[in-house]
């Protein structure tokens, strides 16, 4: 591993090294989302625990990091993972209760969906959340600052894209392999060519028919 990257992660991991140190905790849980922003499909959480000395080459904020590359991360992240966990609120819900409360009722699913009870959770920039009665710390561009949370970025990341890809078969006139359900020229388009389809969001196209 080059130097440089060497650095980079250590400045990402210095919060969690802080807290190992000052509070004497054994688990730190990162939590972040996929799909807050698309016309269609589900917004994805995923929470993840790592070990406290993971130091995996490449761990970034999802968005910084290559589609092929986000495969290959993904499969490190769970292998080493102590305990990971997704939910997945879909577009029928989001458009009931409004993205900001799919995607908090999303972080709640995470957490119980782990194996092991975090003592400290690490979220990217949500408030007012029900972590299960464990503290949080909630850090605007937490995926782009801290470790875990770019680690479970990545985990929410390729879990939605593959939920996309999947969809993209069923419904391949919409492009969803290419554009993930975000609101590009191509999938307004196509909107305005078909109409919607089951996987969109009501909520959030009623602008484009």
């Amino acid at each position: 591993m080059k130097e440089k990257e060497i650095e980079r992660l250590n400045e990402l991991k210095r919060l969690e090294n802080e807290i190992y140190k000052k509070e004497n905790i054994k688990y730190i849980c990162g939590i972040d989302e996929a799909g807050r922003g698309p016309l269609a499909g589900p917004v994805v959480v995923a929470s993840v625990i790592m070990k406290p000395d993971s130091f995996i080459e490449g761990v970034n904020d999802s968005k910084k990091v290559s589609e092929k590359k986000r495969e290959k991360l993904y499969e490190q992240i769970i292998d080493e993972a102590i305990s990971y966990s997704v939910g997945i609120i879909n577009q029928d819900e989001i458009d009931k209760i409004n993205i900001l409360n799919a995607t908090k009722k999303g972080v709640t699913e995470s957490i119980k969906g782990l194996e092991i009870k975090p003592d400290r959770i690490l979220v990217d920039a949500l408030n007012n959340i029900d972590t299960c009665g464990v503290p949080y710390i909630s850090i605007v561009k937490g995926d782009a600052k801290c470790y875990v949370v770019a680690a479970a970025s990545i985990i929410a990341k390729v879990t939605r894209d593959r939920i996309m890809r999947q969809w993209d078969e069923l419904y391949p006139q919409y492009g969803f392999v290419k554009h993930k359900g975000y609101g590009t020229a191509m999938h307004i388009e196509a909107i305005k060519e078909y109409g919607l389809c089951p996987l969109h969001r009501r909520s959030f196209t009623k602008n484009f028919i």
